[in-house]
């Protein structure tokens, strides 16, 4: 090719309508409009040449950042989520909306729906903040990036309520553990169905676990309390009982106790999402743990 072919080809590859196409795509929409310049080889030749032959275009990656969030007591963080049940015939499901409390592990309000909705998580959410009396700029409400979680009902009705919103980053299911733990503990329930046959079974179903869950369930994260007791504040009464019965054991079979009186594990006082690394504890090796080598 001349070089006044090579300038025209590679101004209509640089041309405000081909920018940003691909040379197979160029040719082939020439090939449509009358036209042919050369081939899908030659125009790479010719980028190749005038240092071109790169990715012609490429939206500039997006940078998400982890969500840190911190809950030093109950209705500080919510996590909230949507996990499918499947229902009597194939394909069809039955949608489980639930909100807990990431440092109780309370869940403070649930529904049974036939399908994701906006509105339906906005009642949702409305429902939980009146009952748990929840005051403006005191909760983050933090979930994953689906259709009903990130809808303009939903952030509005947050905005209005003075409640800050959270999401996962994509494709990051460990942003979201704590609801991803409830749902495991559902879904690995003695008695859990295959399917359920309809919504009022699906109801009744999660009725009886939540209130399980809230009420009876030993979480192992709080110290093995349930997540009602440490929601309302009655928790640290139980750690004192179970402390007085363990020293009573003690004193009447300390031989048993070769350390001495046990003690009773704590609810932690911090409970994190993606904890920073500016909080993780430093350990710092003694001397006698270090290994001298000699070369």
């Amino acid at each position: 090719m001349s070089d006044v072919e090579e300038a025209n080809v590679l101004g209509t590859l640089n041309s405000e309508e081909f920018r940003d196409t691909a040379p197979a795509e160029v040719v082939a929409t020439l090939l449509d409009l009358g036209r042919y310049l050369c081939s899908e080889r030659t125009m790479y030749r010719i980028l190749e040449r005038c240092g071109q032959n790169t990715i012609r275009w490429q939206a500039a990656p997006r940078l998400y950042t982890a969500p840190e969030l911190l809950a030093t007591r109950p209705n500080q963080v919510w996590s909230w989520d949507i996990t499918k049940l499947k229902g009597p015939r194939k394909w069809t499901y039955y949608y489980l909306y639930v909100i807990l409390d990431i440092f109780s592990r309370y869940v403070v309000a649930w529904m049974i729906a036939d399908r994701e909705r906006a509105e339906l998580a906005k009642m949702l959410i409305a429902e939980a903040c009146l009952e748990q009396d929840i005051q403006p700029d005191g909760l983050t409400v933090h979930a994953d990036n689906g259709p009903a979680m990130t809808a303009q009902p939903v952030a509005q009705l947050m905005a209005n309520l003075g409640v800050t919103k959270s999401h996962t980053r994509p494709y990051c299911s460990n942003d979201n553990p704590f609801s991803e733990s409830a749902f495991k503990t559902l879904k690995y329930r003695p008695g859990f169905p295959e399917r359920f046959e309809s919504a009022l079974e699906a109801r009744a179903f999660c009725r009886d676990f939540i209130g399980w869950y809230n009420n009876e369930h030993r979480h192992s994260g709080i110290a093995m309390l349930t997540p009602a007791m440490v929601h309302y504040q009655r928790h640290e009464a139980v750690l004192q009982q179970r402390a007085d019965v363990l020293v009573q054991a003690f004193q009447e079979h300390p031989e048993r106790f070769v350390r001495g009186v046990p003690r009773v594990k704590a609810v932690p006082n911090e409970v994190w999402i993606n904890k920073p690394p500016s909080h993780l504890p430093i350990v710092v090796a003694k001397p006698e743990d270090i290994l001298s080598h000699s070369y």
